[in-house]
């Protein structure tokens, strides 16, 4: 690049995107003149996804800004709890993050999953169809601009996933209301109505049920009920108060 020269530096909670010789503090940078502060941001590694507040010289500026010859330029990470305005709260997740999402929706978040790798362009075009925050550990994917929000998950365990996206979008949580396998609205079922689907050892231990709306999958406090049950407990304590 032959263009103006600025000086850039990042938050320390971006770190982990940018090349180590950035991670010092303020650097210095040759941009080509016509490239936005946004498209200079992720040629550095970061997603926009990942990125809050853009500071030029101290005032702050959109991702349109085009860097010019001395500036300054202050990268910080997104606020949190982060607002996403315009529609309801609601996730869809790839892949890889089976878990977090099914432990979403043990919370009562409503979590689109894709159990097979549909692709990036069809992941992000369902992101932007049905407005959704897409949650990924790839940042190729979180770079699609037809996304309609997105967030990058830091962790690679599921305990430390969960209180990510918790502490990040700060969900409503309403445990034991949607279905941990279709992401489908639960309602109590009456034993005879889905005596069928039991098997002769849970139809003799259970009384209380409910069923799935849309795959009419049943539940029932059964033997992973202590352990779903602590999952559900350690969230509330931390990022809500409804009672368990």
């Amino acid at each position: 690049m032959n263009g103006p020269e600025i000086q850039i530096s990042f938050a320390p909670d971006l770190h982990l995107f940018v090349p180590a010789d950035r991670r010092g503090g303020r650097t210095t940078l040759r941009t080509d003149g016509a490239s936005t502060l946004g498209h200079v941001v992720e040629s550095l590694g970061v997603p926009l996804t990942e990125a809050g507040r853009l500071l030029v010289d101290g005032r702050a500026v959109a991702v349109s800004h085009i860097p010019a010859a001395g500036e300054s330029v202050e990268v910080y990470g997104v606020e949190r709890p982060q607002e996403v305005p315009g529609a309801p709260l609601r996730f869809l997740l790839d892949v890889h993050l089976g878990t977090l999402a099914r432990r979403l929706r043990l919370l009562g978040v409503d979590a689109a999953y894709e159990s097979e790798d549909i692709g990036d362009p069809a992941l992000a075009a369902l992101s932007a169809r049905e407005r959704r925050v897409m949650l990924s550990r790839d940042r190729g994917l979180l770079r699609r601009r037809e996304l309609w929000a997105g967030a990058y998950v830091y962790s690679d365990r599921p305990d430390d996933q969960l209180r990510d996206v918790l502490g990040r979008f700060a969900p409503r949580l309403a445990p034991w209301t949607r279905c941990t396998a279709c992401n489908g609205e639960l309602a109590d079922a009456d034993k005879d109505s889905v005596r069928g689907q039991l098997h002769q050892g849970t139809e003799r231990t259970y009384d209380v049920f409910a069923q799935c709306a849309a795959c009419e999958r049943v539940y029932w406090r059964g033997a992973h009920h202590a352990r779903l049950e602590a999952i559900v407990r350690d969230a509330l304590r931390e990022f809500g108060d409804a009672p368990v």
